[in-house]
C-alpha cells in the first residue's frame, strides 16, 4: 500500500496486503456475523434440526449443539472467529446457550447495519447497546425466580436436554445428572471435572445408571490379577513401572552369554525392586499413568495386586482427590502415608467393554454416569446434552435463580426495553429500541424451527405479556403458554451471559472500521470488485465444515 507524497509513492505496508476502510470493513465484519449466526439459527430448540459435520478424515459427527458445530466448522473469517468465541466462552461458563448467545449477537449486527443505513453513527449506536444492556439486567433480576430445590433442578436440567436425541429418556437422565450434582456439591459450589461421564454403546438410553464413585473406562493390567479388592489402599503411580529405554545412540557390547544373562538379571532386578517400594507401602491397588512391564505385572500378581495401566490424566486427578492419594512421580519415594482408600476396587464387564470402579472412597464427592446408547453416533449426541444440563443445573444449584423459557424472557426483557427506549432522548433511543427487537430472535427463531407462523405467534406473545411476564412459546401444542405451568425452566446465569457476551462482541466488531490483512488471511478480490451486486463483500474466508466437499 503506497500514500503519494507530491510524484513520490511512499510505500507504509507490503504491496500485497489487503485493507477495507471505513463502511466496506463494517459490513464485512457485520456480514461475517450475520451468515454465522443464520448457519447454526436453524439448531435452536426442541424442535430444532441436526447438523451433519465431515473433517477430513471422513469422521461424522451429526449434533444440534451450538458449539459443537462452529467448533467443528473450518471457520476463517476474523469477525466470525470473534462470534466461536461467544460460544466456548458460554460453553464454559453456563454449558448451555450457546446458539442463542450467537444468533442474539447475529441479530444486534443486522439491527446496527440498519441504523448505519438509516445515517446513525457507530459511536451512538455502540452507547445505546450499552444503556440497553444495563437495563437488560435489571429487568432480568426482575423476572427471576428463586429456587433451587430438587424439583426445579430436574426441571432445569429436562428443558436443557429437551431436542437433543434424549427426549424418549429425558426424565431418568435428568434424574442422573440432578443426583450426580448433588452428591459432588460443596459449600454451594459444583466441581463439574468431579463428575465423569462414560459412554457405552449397545443398549437403550434409559438401561443409564450412576455410580456412587469412580469409575475408569480401563481392565486390570494382567488377568492374573484379582477381581476384586475390599478395604483398597490405592497407589498413584506417574512413574511408568518399566526399566527407561536408552535415550542416545550409544550401544552396549556384548561379548558372551553370560554377560547378556547378566544383563537380562539387572533389568529384572530393577523392575523387582520398583515392585518391592509398591508392596513395602502397603498398597494392594495401582493405578500406573504411564506403561507396566510384562515381568512388573507378573510381580504385581503374585503379590495379589489389582493394577491398571495407562489410565488417563484426568481420572489420575479424580482419584487423588476422592481416595486421598497422592501421584507419585517417582516410585522410589512412595509410602503408606502417599496411598488413597476405598471401600472396595473391582473390575467389571459393561457390554463389551471391562471397567474398574471405585467405590467408598475416602472423600464420598465424585460420582460417575455409565451412558447407554445404541449406537455411537446416538451416544455421542446425548453425552452432549448430559454435560449440557450438568453445566445447568450446577448454575442453578450455585445461584439459586431461574427464568421461564420458551422465549418468555426475551419477549419480557424486549417489552420493557422499549418502555426504557421511549424514556430517553436523543438518537441512543433508536439503539435501545433495536436492541429490544433483536432479542426477540429467540421466540421467532423457536416458532419457525418449529413451523409455525412468526408473525402471529409474536403478536401473541406480546399481547400475553401484557398480563403475564411466564408467557412463552409452547412449541409442542404451537400455543402461547404459561411456561411457568409447562415446566420450562433455564437458570438466569443462561440468558445473562448470552446476552452479555453477545452485546460486548456487537460493540467490538461494530467498532472495526479498518482492517489491514496479509494477502490470503482474507480471502477477497480486487479492491474494485470487493462489493458484489447486492453491496455485500465477498465472504471468501468464511471456512467449510470440517473439510467437506463442495455441494454439487
Amino acid at each position: 500500500m503506497a500514500q503519494y507524497d507530491g510524484n513520490q509513492p511512499v510505500f507504509i505496508l507490503p504491496e500485497d496486503t489487503q485493507r477495507f476502510l471505513g463502511r466496506d470493513a463494517q459490513r464485512m465484519n457485520i456480514t461475517a456475523g450475520k451468515i454465522l449466526a443464520e448457519t447454526i439459527r436453524t439448531t435452536l430448540g426442541p424442535k430444532g434440526m441436526d447438523k451433519m459435520l465431515v473433517d477430513n478424515m471422513g469422521d461424522v459427527v451429526i449434533t444440534n449443539d451450538g458449539v459443537t458445530i462452529l467448533r467443528e466448522m473450518d471457520i476463517a473469517h476474523p469477525a466470525a472467529k470473534m462470534l466461536v468465541e461467544i460460544a466456548k466462552n458460554q460453553e464454559d461458563i453456563v454449558g448451555d446457550g450457546t446458539t442463542t448467545a450467537v444468533i442474539i449477537a447475529g441479530e444486534l449486527l443486522k439491527k446496527a447495519e440498519e441504523l448505519l443505513d438509516d445515517g446513525i453513527h457507530v459511536t451512538t449506536i455502540v452507547r445505546g447497546y450499552k444503556q440497553a444492556l444495563s437495563k437488560v439486567y435489571e429487568i432480568l433480576e426482575d423476572i427471576s425466580l428463586d429456587s433451587k430445590d430438587k424439583d426445579t433442578l430436574m426441571k432445569v436440567a429436562m428443558t436443557a436436554m429437551t431436542g437433543k436425541g434424549s427426549e424418549k429418556a429425558r426424565e431418568p437422565l435428568a434424574e442422573l445428572i440432578v443426583n450426580a450434582v448433588l452428591k459432588v456439591e460443596e459449600e454451594g459450589k459444583v466441581d463439574k471435572k468431579n463428575i465423569n461421564i462414560q459412554r457405552v454403546s449397545g443398549a437403550s438410553v434409559d438401561e443409564s445408571e450412576i455410580v456412587d464413585g469412580i469409575l475408569v473406562d480401563k481392565g486390570k493390567a494382567d488377568l492374573s490379577m484379582p477381581k476384586k479388592v475390599e478395604n483398597a489402599k490405592i497407589a498413584l503411580l506417574k512413574y511408568p513401572l518399566e526399566v527407561k529405554d536408552l535415550e542416545t545412540d550409544s550401544k552396549i557390547n556384548l561379548t558372551n552369554p553370560s554377560q547378556m544373562q547378566a544383563f537380562l538379571d539387572n533389568e529384572e532386578q530393577m523392575i523387582r525392586e520398583m515392585v518391592d517400594k509398591i508392596i513395602e507401602s502397603g498398597a494392594n491397588v495401582l493405578f500406573c499413568q504411564k506403561g507396566i512391564d510384562d515381568m512388573a505385572m507378573h510381580y504385581l500378581s503374585r503379590a495379589g495386586i489389582l493394577a491398571v495401566k495407562r489410565t488417563k490424566k484426568s481420572d489420575m486427578n479424580r482419584l487423588e482427590k476422592a481416595t486421598g492419594g497422592r501421584i507419585m512421580t517417582n516410585v522410589n519415594d512412595l509410602s503408606a502415608d502417599d496411598l488413597g482408600e476405598a471401600g472396595i476396587v473391582y473390575e467389571k464387564k459393561v457390554f463389551d467393554q471391562m471397567m474398574i470402579f471405585i467405590e467408598k472412597s475416602k472423600n464420598s464427592k465424585a460420582a460417575s454416569i455409565i451412558l447407554r446408547g445404541s449406537t455411537r453416533h446416538i451416544t455421542a449426541e446425548i453425552e452432549r446434552a448430559l454435560e449440557d444440563a450438568l453445566g445447568v443445573v450446577s448454575a442453578t444449584l450455585e445461584d439459586g435463580k431461574v427464568v421461564i423459557g420458551g422465549g418468555a424472557p426475551e419477549i419480557e426483557i424486549a417489552r420493557q426495553l422499549k418502555e426504557y427506549g421511549d424514556s430517553i432522548s436523543g438518537r441512543e433511543q433508536l439503539s435501545v429500541n433495536a436492541f429490544a427487537e433483536a432479542l426477540e430472535v429467540v421466540p421467532k427463531t423457536l416458532a419457525e424451527n418449529a413451523g409455525l407462523d412468526t408473525i402471529d405467534i409474536l403478536v401473541d406473545l406480546r399481547a400475553a405479556h401484557e398480563q403475564s411476564p411466564f408467557m412463552g412459546l409452547d412449541v409442542f401444542d404451537g400455543e402461547v403458554n404459561d411456561m411457568q405451568v409447562v415446566g420450562v425452566v433455564e437458570p438466569q446465569r443462561i440468558k445473562k451471559q448470552a446476552i452479555q457476551s453477545a452485546a460486548e462482541a456487537t460493540e467490538m466488531i461494530l467498532r472495526i472500521d479498518d482492517i489491514v490483512a496479509a494477502r490470503g488471511a482474507l480471502e477477497a478480490v480486487d479492491k474494485d470488485d470487493s462489493l458484489d451486486d447486492s453491496g455485500m463483500p465477498p465472504m471468501g474466508g468464511m471456512g467449510g465444515m470440517g473439510g467437506m466437499p463442495p455441494m454439487m
